[in-house]
């Protein structure tokens, strides 16, 4: 066949073809999405066409070649930079974007290496359709040609997409029912609608959340309330208020996880100081222990501990909801006479904490100004952590006592590079160097601590102060798994084996207590703020909150992850299987399917509670509707 002779809308067919066979391949090469049989491989793969046949479609409504083309050209590099957008995202969060993460631009300036890091010469071939269709364009004679487009035609062409897209509906709901009603996975979206029909049901989603607050009011509190109220345990009588009146300190330890506590690397340990707290006399260590960030990543981790409710399934809340009325922790030590605050070495804006710490009522921000950062004495995302630690010690002297403070580390921060002279062991030895400097930066940040303990002592803050530590999220994300795989002897690292890998270290020093122990506990983020109210003796009975106190007889072994899946002392939901959490093997799925409900219903209620700003009806002290 002459190319003079080509179909009129041969142009249409291969902007369609070339961007579905790319989505695809982008697919199965870019993420890591699991395929468990010949449905879900065959839901992957036509998820993309409907929206590509509707929106390259829209091309048949211009009068002329020239017009149509340059739209399809348009569209087709606008899809490109979306899925590339998600790819670049993906290799550095492990998660897709949304729309309220596109908002987030006072954090761009200060991704630097982190974005950096996340960025191929390679990438160039994400546009190999763009590329295709011009040369299309511009090559092949039919591309000049006008063509009246019948009415009918167009019409016959938008009933296939449409019939295309009710396919794909209706197989993945029977592949996966309740999808766009009961998901907090993105990743099982993406795999079963595709990534752009993803992006229009998560601005639909937003404007949802929206609209939800519009129209709340109070009577939505009465389902919240008694969920809460019915999960909540009594205080037990040996730790309610043996911390009473004594300083609270707070360290977020930036990307650190659990599995890194009493493990060595190349023979030497890794966390020399954190290994002697798990059997200090006046430490409690829990052992299983998971961080419940979503993409808030550290933001979202403070907002837990301040709240004890979850971040957004669709971005930071302390961007999306910065305007809420919140019942903080802060809050709540203020009223009993703390004097509270935050102690972190970057800027106020980033992360939006200088807005929603005000909606915390923390009545003090000693943020980078408040340091003395030099060339010298930062590196990676800015002040090292043990002059900082020096530094925040010294703000501490001057606080008024009893103070509630947080420390928020940095330099265990992806993607993990640090000075010689702070390479207190040598890396790991691996294809994966991201991994193999990970143990470095931790092992520095475990220094860091060593010196704060010290200084305190010196100080005279140690004696009359509690010491809370916890993980903030995961440092190693699972598109490393070949090298953790490594590390841990493992074949590779199985949906189980990543749901354990969310485990992060949390301790609680209560100086000369004497009572402290290796708690076994399955316990998560969302606890730290009853537990440590409760150990400062403040009763939190008529407080909106999704965690209970670690030290009762009444708590729960079952967390609940953003995402959906959950761990309980005897199963582990992950990768939608659910596993025999004491063999890592999958067992009856009908085993894990109450507390999947259980699991919906508490981020149900959660999430409620933001969106529709429900504590601006509550009054705490009464436990009622205002």
């Amino acid at each position: 066949m002459k190319l003079n002779k080509l179909p009129k809308h041969s142009i249409l067919v291969i902007a369609i073809v070339t961007t579905w066979i790319k989505t695809y391949i982008t697919y199965q090469t870019s993420f890591d999405m699991k395929i468990e049989n010949t449905m879900q491989q065959l839901i992957l793969l036509i998820n993309p066409l409907a929206f590509l046949l509707f929106i390259y479609g829209i091309s048949l409504f211009f009068k002329t070649a020239k017009v149509r083309n340059r739209y399809m050209i348009t569209v087709s590099a606008i899809l490109s930079v979306v899925l590339y957008g998600n790819v670049a995202f993906y290799r550095f969060f492990n998660d897709f974007i949304t729309l309220p993460v596109l908002f987030q631009t006072s954090n761009f300036g200060d991704l630097g290496n982190s974005a950096a890091s996340s960025i191929y010469w390679y990438d160039i071939f994400y546009f190999t359709d763009v590329v295709l269709l011009i040369l299309a364009v511009k090559f092949l004679p039919v591309a000049k040609e006008a063509a009246i487009i019948k009415p009918n035609m167009r019409r016959t062409y938008f009933v296939l997409s449409f019939a295309m897209l009710f396919l794909n509906l209706g197989l993945a709901e029977t592949e996966r029912p309740q999808l766009l009603t009961r998901s907090f996975d993105r990743e099982l979206l993406v795999k079963n609608i595709g990534t752009y029909n993803y992006h229009l049901y998560d601005i639909f989603i937003q404007s949802k959340s929206h609209a939800q607050r519009a129209l709340a009011d109070g009577s939505e509190l009465t389902d919240v309330t008694n969920y809460v109220k019915s999960n909540q345990g009594e205080n037990n009588k040996k730790t309610f208020g043996i911390a009473k009146k004594r300083n609270v300190i707070i360290i977020s330890l930036e990307s650190t996880q659990n599995f890194v506590i009493n493990n060595k690397v190349n023979g030497q340990e890794i966390t020399p100081f954190l290994n002697s707290l798990t059997k200090d006399k006046d430490t409690f260590y829990f052992d299983n222990f998971y961080h419940q960030t979503g993409l808030g990543k550290t933001s979202d981790a403070e907002f837990i501990v301040e709240n004890s409710l979850y971040g957004t399934g669709r971005g930071a809340v302390f961007f999306t909801n910065s305007g809420n009325t919140f019942n903080s922790m802060s809050e709540r030590l203020n009223d009993n006479g703390y004097y509270t605050s935050v102690l972190h070495a970057n800027n106020k804006s980033f992360w939006n904490r200088d807005m929603m710490y005000q909606a915390l009522n923390i009545k003090h921000f000693y943020d980078v100004e408040s340091y003395d950062v030099t060339d010298e004495n930062s590196a990676n995302w800015g002040l090292k952590d043990i002059p900082y630690m020096d530094q925040s010690v010294k703000i501490m002297k001057t606080l008024p006592q009893p103070f509630y403070t947080r420390l928020i580390t940095l330099s265990n921060h992806y993607p993990f590079t640090s000075d010689p002279e702070d390479q207190l062991i040598k890396p790991y030895t691996s294809d994966d160097n991201t991994v193999n400097r990970y143990f470095q930066t931790v092992r520095y940040t475990d220094e860091a601590i060593k010196e704060l303990f010290k200084d305190l002592k010196e100080s005279g803050l140690y004696d009359n102060s509690v010491i809370v530590m916890y993980g903030d999220h995961y440092g190693i994300s699972e598109n490393h798994n070949k090298a953790m795989a490594q590390y841990l002897g493992k074949d590779s690292i199985t949906p189980f084996d990543s749901a354990q890998l969310q485990k992060v270290p949390f301790f609680i020093h209560v100086p000369h207590s004497g009572i402290g122990k290796e708690m076994h506990e399955i316990a998560g983020q969302m606890d730290i703020r009853p537990t440590v109210l409760h150990l400062l003796g403040i009763d939190t009975k008529n407080d909106l909150q999704m965690g209970t106190d670690l030290f009762s007889k009444d708590h729960k072994d079952f967390i609940t992850f953003r995402d959906g899946r959950f761990v309980t002392d005897k199963l582990v939901y992950a990768g939608e299987v659910c596993y025999d959490k004491s063999t890592g093997e999958k067992t009856d799925s009908s085993k894990c399917d109450p507390y999947i409900d259980q699991a919906n219903k508490k981020l149900d209620y959660s999430d409620k509670i933001i969106n529709g700003d429900l504590l601006r009806f509550y009054n705490n002290k009464t436990g009622e509707a205002k």
